[in-house]
């Protein structure tokens, strides 16, 4: 797994009637490739991937692979609350030519630190792809605990953690307990500096459809030792951060992106729309940061 530092959990652009418009996401991930993310993920959180079909993911993974893959690490997010079912969707993931999968932790029914381990070893047995796991409690009921990730560590396949706990001390002390190649990752921008400084190795960035090439700048500074440009990076993003998760994730960011001329189309219910005032509250932030006019 060569992901490098900004990774791009890409929206799934839909048609009007609701379907995936598969060009727009092969045009998207070019755009994004040219805007510094070193690796995208299709079909995960922000992709929407719960109300998409094993279908679409799978046609989704073979078009944008066709389109850029080669020049932009593509990560498929396979993961899902049945086990089969995600070895099925990683399989057919690896037929399509993705670098690696992601895995989201179950969700829904609330497995143990021993079942959350059996479920991401069966998978990560049954692909020859790099794996990377999806800790995001907050979404899902279960959090995997520092120990469980260090017994993943130890899996050949299992190289990395999207940590997405919001708890700093847990991803200090999974530092402590892993390997030095096995890579953890921020799952929230907000915390990407401070997770930096605890030894991160990047983001797996929802705002980075918008300002690739300065969450990029940030991890760069803080990287050669400019910790003063990085955090002057980081507060200048900060309303940016902020405000588009004023609501649930994938929304206010499709249409920020639509505000800029990118086309996304609709979310899918059981998302909505924003609201008008969410709506002028993410215009108002565009302007500022000079992102639209």
């Amino acid at each position: 797994m060569k992901s490098g530092q900004l990774i791009t959990a890409m929206i799934t652009p839909m048609n009007d009637d609701h379907t995936v418009n598969y060009r727009a996401a092969a045009e998207l991930a070019e755009r994004l490739r040219e805007n510094g993310s070193d690796a995208i993920v299709i079909s995960g959180t922000t992709g929407e991937s719960p109300t998409l079909s094993f279908e679409e993911k799978s046609k989704l993974f073979a078009e944008v692979t066709d389109a850029v893959g080669g020049d932009l690490e593509i990560i498929a997010g396979t993961g899902s609350y049945s086990t089969a079912d995600s070895i099925a969707l990683t399989k057919e993931a690896e037929r399509a030519g993705v670098d690696a999968i992601m895995l989201v932790a179950p969700y829904y029914n609330k497995p143990s630190q021993d079942g959350l381990y059996e479920h991401f070893k069966k998978v990560a047995d049954n692909t020859s792809l790099p794996v990377m796991v999806y800790n995001v409690p907050g979404r899902t009921s279960v959090n995997i605990l520092p120990e469980t990730v260090a017994k993943l560590a130890e899996i050949d396949n299992i190289v990395a953690i999207k940590e997405a706990s919001g708890n700093l001390d847990q991803v200090s002390v999974i530092k402590t307990l892993v390997p030095e190649d096995f890579l953890v990752y921020s799952g929230d921008d907000s915390l990407t500096l401070p997770i930096l400084s605890i030894g991160g190795a990047g983001v797996v960035s929802v705002v980075s459809h918008l300002v690739g090439r300065e969450i990029k700048a940030m991890i760069e500074a803080f990287g050669c030792g400019k910790v003063d440009d990085a955090l002057d990076i980081h507060l200048q993003l900060m309303p940016l951060f902020k405000a588009m998760f004023l609501t649930t994730n994938p929304v206010p960011i499709k249409r920020a992106l639509e505000y800029v001329g990118v086309e996304t189309g609709p979310v899918r219910l059981p998302l909505v729309d924003l609201t008008e005032q969410e709506a002028q509250t993410i215009k108002d932030i565009l302007f500022k940061m000079g992102l639209r006019s």
